[in-house]
């Protein structure tokens, strides 16, 4: 077990805010598909949440900036800064979609998606609170790997349903734009999950 030595565990914590923000936002997404109404308002917190995520992106990059000695590597710091706030961009875009397109019937595989973001972001919080503990970040990385390749058969199996048996060319197009922006949203989780593996394997 590695143990990585801290010149400011502030960034530990910032960190920890990220991925419960993360969280948030994925609960949120279940909760929208789980309950198909009041959508409008849903989405609105669904960005509040989105915005906040960008606020503490650009504290950990203040942050960055004005520290001398950092508990890891600085592109590491910003790798993981930048890959969590994509999560909960991808989140917030497939949400935008919905509006923009006036979606009234999402297909039940957005509900599946989002179940999966959520597990997703739950082990990613897992892993972040443990990042001074390789093994339990490694296992936790894993298991967000194999929810990703869930999410992609998913995924593939939603859109060729919906070739199959859509007869509206608009339809189709909407429905799997939105079904494309979750399932990249548990890619970027994916992403996430490769950069708290290089920060432990480096620090080892």
């Amino acid at each position: 077990m590695f143990r990585i030595i801290p010149r400011d565990t502030s960034f530990f914590d910032m960190f920890a805010a990220m991925s419960n923000n993360l969280i948030d936002a994925a609960r949120a997404l279940v909760d929208l598909f789980a309950d198909y109404r009041d959508v409008d308002a849903k989405i609105e917190e669904i960005r509040r949440i989105e915005h906040l995520g960008d606020e503490m992106t650009h504290s950990i990059m203040r942050k960055l900036n004005q520290t001398f000695i950092t508990p890891f590597d600085r592109e590491d710091i910003h790798t993981l800064a930048s890959s969590l706030d994509d999560v909960v961009d991808f989140i917030n875009a497939a949400c935008a979609r919905i509006l923009m397109y006036r979606i009234t019937d999402p297909p039940p595989e957005a509900g599946t998606l989002a179940r999966l973001i959520l597990a997703q972001a739950e082990e990613l919080g897992k892993a972040v609170s443990n990042l001074q503990k390789s093994e339990l970040v490694l296992a936790r990385c894993v298991e967000i790997n194999r929810l990703e390749n869930e999410a992609d058969q998913v995924s593939r199996v939603a859109i060729a349903r919906l070739f199959e048996h859509e007869t509206d060319p608009i339809t189709l197009i909407k429905i799997k734009e939105l079904l494309e922006f979750l399932e990249t949203a548990t890619d970027k989780a994916e992403d996430v999950a490769d950069v708290l593996e290089t920060v432990v394997l480096k620090n080892a």
